[in-house]
């Protein structure tokens, strides 16, 4: 049986892109974007993803995109997510870790590297507070950030949206969260924090976590 999911925010990725499990023969991919130049399937706001019916989707994947609106809109973008939802599906989240940000700014970190992206992509705590600096400068206004998460806040919007399984991971060395969300309990905790870690992004397979 294939499954489908829906990768929204997705930018330039793809399916190679996302996790092992989806970049598989077993899952097709959706994409959707607001932005019209990276060529998505659907071109959609996440705040209004109204052109896709109720419990389309077996899985809704979102890597670094929630920080993109305002905070009154996290609601609307998480009720979103699960509305396309079947109900038997679940929601894949990355985005930054504010807390663990802060705790580089109070040590005076601010614009110097903290991590690379790439080799030749460099990134600050401004970067992950704002935006990439650089890309928004170029005139990709899309990558600034209006929005900051901890992990006890994704918790609460992920379980006021309806949500009501959850697994939250803090990746240290990318100061990233990464949050795996089912519409409906149809597994435990364990096996869904299990099934968090192989939707882990490939560049942080190997990184030290903690819950």
């Amino acid at each position: 049986m294939v499954n489908t999911f829906l990768h929204i925010g997705c930018g330039s990725s793809k399916k190679e892109q996302t996790s092992k499990i989806f970049n598989t023969d077993l899952w097709n991919e959706v994409r959707l974007d607001i932005n019209k130049d990276v060529n998505p399937d659907i071109i959609a706001s996440i705040t209004d993803m109204s052109v896709i019916d109720d419990n389309t989707y077996d899985a809704v994947y979102s890597s670094h995109n929630i920080e993109h609106v305002f905070p009154h809109e996290v609601s609307i973008v998480l009720s979103e997510i699960y509305r396309v939802l079947k109900d038997s599906g679940f929601v894949v989240i990355h985005c930054p870790d504010i807390q663990q940000v802060a705790v580089e700014v109070a040590k005076g970190n601010f614009v110097t590297p903290l991590y690379y992206s790439d080799p030749n992509t460099p990134i600050s705590a401004a970067d992950i507070m704002y935006g990439h600096i650089s890309s928004i400068a170029a005139g990709n206004t899309f990558m600034a950030h209006k929005s900051g998460f901890t992990s006890s806040l994704l918790n609460g919007e992920l379980k006021k949206a309806g949500f009501n399984r959850v697994s939250i991971i803090k990746a240290s060395q990318a100061y990233a969260l990464h949050a795996l969300a089912h519409k409906n309990t149809i597994i435990s905790q364990e096996e869904s924090d299990k099934l968090l870690l192989e939707h882990l992004p490939y560049k942080e397979i190997n990184e030290v976590l903690y819950k």
